[in-house]
């Protein structure tokens, strides 16, 4: 592809800064194709190995979702296909389709991450000091998007120069993508509706399991003071 892997223009010293316009429209595509494996076509295609180096972009800077080596291949209901495997290997039909369930959820969280990664310059934030007890950025990014700061979160190299507004979706679709229970998970397709502007995006709360794991870290750090 002319333009490349993602990965290349985001985390290489020497790439261009991608402008936020083309950073926004490439994280909707990514999402349009997601949607398309998992609602449109005549089976369930789930990526399994989503993340800026399996993204291609061409001269327009239009994402491809490449590398399918990993790729899941699930009949629309989660039948024929997953049950002549059931029968094949003994699996009781219930865990097959569980195993679907999730890995489609999976794809979900990828979203976030890949989105994260894409907008935000996830690995300078990686080793900062200033996360203190919170730790890891997803926590720092979930805790911020909560507080309304989100543009504290942006790439460095953008300078501010974003819209808000997208940034603050873009945060929030992210963040309803890592929710602990499956039905407050957006699907694909409601991502990219919330993405295109469609339908609002309410304020996600921090999902449990980030918040104990934020209570881990502090009591740890009290601990050892």
């Amino acid at each position: 592809m002319p333009n490349g892997s993602l990965d290349a223009h985001l985390f290489r010293e020497k790439s261009g800064v991608l402008s936020w316009n083309v950073r926004y429209q490439i994280a909707l595509g990514i999402a349009k194709g997601l949607a398309y494996l998992h609602e449109e076509c005549e089976d369930c295609i789930i990526h399994c190995d989503i993340k800026p180096e399996n993204i291609l972009l061409d001269a327009e800077f239009c994402p491809k979702i490449a590398d399918f080596g990993m790729a899941k291949l699930l009949g629309r209901e989660f039948n024929s296909g997953a049950d002549h495997h059931a029968r094949n290997h003994g699996i009781p039909r219930t865990r097959v389709a569980i195993r679907a369930a999730r890995h489609q959820e999976g794809r979900r969280v990828q979203l976030r991450h890949c989105a994260l990664r894409d907008h935000l310059g996830e690995k300078e934030h990686q080793d900062d000091a200033s996360l203190g007890a919170i730790g890891t950025f997803p926590l720092h990014a979930a805790a911020q998007v909560n507080e309304g700061e989100v543009l504290c979160l942006l790439d460095a190299r953008l300078e501010g120069d974003a819209n808000v507004e997208e940034l603050e979706v873009i945060c929030r679709v992210a963040c309803w993508c890592i929710q602990d229970q499956e039905s407050d998970r957006p699907s694909m397709g409601q991502a990219v509706r919330m993405l295109e502007g469609v339908v609002d995006v309410d304020m996600p709360p921090i999902p449990t399991s980030l918040q104990d794991l934020m209570e881990g870290d502090r009591s740890d750090t009290y601990s050892d003071s």
